[in-house]
């Protein structure tokens, strides 16, 4: 690396924690429930959350879930599958109020990227993708706006505080080949949007342009999709790419990114062992 390069930081963890499969295995036999976020946290520097897809969640949650935790823990949050799967991108600011409304600000420095995953039937509209990356908050302050436009259903379980003002990291997970197109590239560039580097055994197309100062890689099984296991030359592939997206050698601009790595090869209780294993080879990389 060259003098005064800085590095950007590399944090390798697993999507989602509540695995009746990882009991007595990944977890040790007699851990109670309400104990494998904690131990998750001792292990692992950050987390996908991903019940935050299927329902808005509460403040209660996200606060017991932040105090489970180190302090320098950080959560990734999959935005509501009720914007991106049901209204497919249009229409979104009331349903976007509500999700930043139902607590996740109560993570406060600890909230990490927010994961917006589009549906496989979802094209690439240029007109429908630049409206809802505008729409999104660029900062908790921003997003604190949005959440007081909250519905009644939110009414007396809102948290409407942000603890400091602070960038939102967003990236987007789409599963149609039609984004592979240099106008989605500029766009999600022109908006500081991540677009994920998704391994999905091949069932969904795979992008790997770095568009924001953020790199976001979701494995979820290089030959049966989140089933497989990754072999450790696949691992050493992964921890090649990751190193030099943060030490910026694998950029066009240069530029070190930091990078978010989550693996959701879960079924076969595989993933939590994948992550410690690439975390590893990582650090060796980069001392």
């Amino acid at each position: 690396m060259s003098a005064g390069r800085t590095r950007g930081v590399v944090r390798v963890g697993v999507s989602g924690w509540r695995y009746p499969g990882w009991r007595g295995d990944f977890y040790p036999k007699g851990l109670v429930q309400r104990r494998e976020l904690e131990y998750i946290g001792e292990h692992f520097p950050t987390v996908e959350l991903n019940g935050s897809f299927y329902s808005l969640q509460r403040p209660d949650s996200y606060r017991r879930w932040r105090a489970s935790v180190p302090e320098d823990f950080v959560f990734a949050v999959k935005g509501s599958r009720y914007v991106t799967h049901m209204l497919r991108l249009k229409n979104v600011e009331q349903a976007l109020a509500n999700f930043f409304a139902s607590g996740l600000l109560a993570l406060g420095p600890q909230l990490g990227p927010l994961l917006w995953q589009l549906p496989e039937r979802l094209r690439f509209d240029p007109e429908l993708l630049d409206d809802f990356l505008r729409t999104l908050p660029a900062t908790t302050g921003e997003a604190l706006e949005l959440a007081r436009n909250h519905d009644a259903r939110l009414d007396g379980r809102a948290w409407l505080e942000t603890e400091t003002e602070m960038p939102l990291r967003h990236a987007i997970e789409p599963r149609s080949k039609t984004f592979d197109d240099p106008q989605s590239l500029r766009m999600l560039q022109r908006h500081g949007v991540a677009l994920v580097v998704a391994d999905t055994a091949g069932r969904w197309p795979r992008f790997d342009a770095l568009t924001a100062d953020f790199a976001y890689v979701r494995l979820h099984g290089a030959e049966m999709l989140y089933h497989s296991a990754y072999t450790t030359a696949e691992l050493r592939e992964w921890a090649d790419r990751v190193t030099v997206w943060a030490d910026g050698t694998g950029a066009e601009d240069g530029r070190p990114r930091d990078v978010y790595v989550y693996f959701d090869n879960d079924a076969r209780g595989h993933a939590p062992y994948d992550a410690a294993a690439l975390a590893a080879l990582v650090g060796e990389r980069l001392g």
